[in-house]
């Protein structure tokens, strides 16, 4: 028994320095981790804030953001890997290795990464813009680091990985102040093309909306099989197009009416043949 006692007491003073040496550095080592990611999150909040001061384009604020509380992260790691006794140099080494691996496994990642950063200094489109791209359509909601967000007219959330948002063809339809409306009309063979006309070009010159220069016009561009088929183009403010679109198509349907000028439909003429007499 007087053995186990004296071997326990030499266990003791053997580990119990140590034990006191490094836990108190594990301890220290995990209050710093804790304490600095913290003060990680308040610090990218802060170059938020500060972005937006400085007015910013609203696009930046999450890839710089991101960007900001990654390196700061990484840091804080090797630090913490330092407290605890781990040679930096060697911890830094290992995350190379591994970051060469996970880059070899993740290359789809790192090509949106890229893709993100093309977006940036490029810039086909910012934030607030929207656009069409990869069978999709949406305004531009925020870009990530690897993703870039759209948010529908119906409020729904498209995700669009950044590398193939890069290479593919992107339609801005925000970026000009002005846009051209078309609206396509058919009227009846029998009505006057003329009259169509001045209607039409009566309705675009009464609305404030339309602008003067360039004037409207009124083409005739088909011979359909039912109508001859009429275009007013007309040129507006781009926050404006889809009113004038919609209100002008109501308008011109109301004119029509009141003028006589009609606009026909497919009509197709089904002849029934009666079955022959019982004799």
């Amino acid at each position: 028994m007087d053995d186990i006692v004296i071997q326990l007491e030499e266990l003791q003073q053997a580990w119990l320095p140590l034990v006191i040496q490094y836990g108190s550095q594990v301890l220290l080592a995990l209050v710093t981790l804790l304490l600095g990611w913290w003060i990680i999150g308040r610090v990218t909040a802060a170059v938020q804030r500060l972005l937006e001061k400085r007015n910013v384009d609203r696009t930046l604020h999450g890839f710089i953001g991101a960007l900001v509380g990654i390196g700061l992260k990484g840091v804080l790691i090797v630090s913490v890997a330092g407290m605890i006794g781990v040679e930096t140099t060697s911890f830094i080494a290992l995350i190379g290795a591994a970051g060469l691996a996970i880059g070899l496994a993740l290359q789809g990642s790192l090509a949106n990464f890229a893709g993100g950063m093309l977006i940036l200094m490029l810039r086909p489109f910012r934030a607030g813009e929207y656009i069409e791209a990869q069978g999709v359509g949406g305004t531009v909601d925020s870009i990530q680091i690897f993703y870039t967000v759209l948010k529908t007219p119906d409020n729904k959330t498209i995700t669009i990985p950044n590398g193939s948002l890069s290479n593919g063809n992107v339609i801005n339809y925000s970026r000009q102040p002005t846009r051209r409306v078309h609206l396509d009309i058919g009227i009846d063979y029998g009505d006057d093309v003329k009259k169509a006309r001045e209607i039409l070009l009566g309705l675009a010159h009464s609305d404030n909306r339309v602008l003067k220069d360039p004037e409207p016009a009124v083409w005739l561009v088909s011979l359909g099989d039912n109508s001859v088929n009429l275009s007013l183009r007309m040129w507006t403010k781009t926050d404006d197009y889809w009113g004038v679109f919609w209100e002008m198509l109501e308008q011109t349907k109301e004119a029509f009416d009141q003028e006589g000028i009609s606009i026909p439909f497919p009509q197709r003429t089904v002849h029934v043949v009666a079955p022959p007499a019982a004799d």
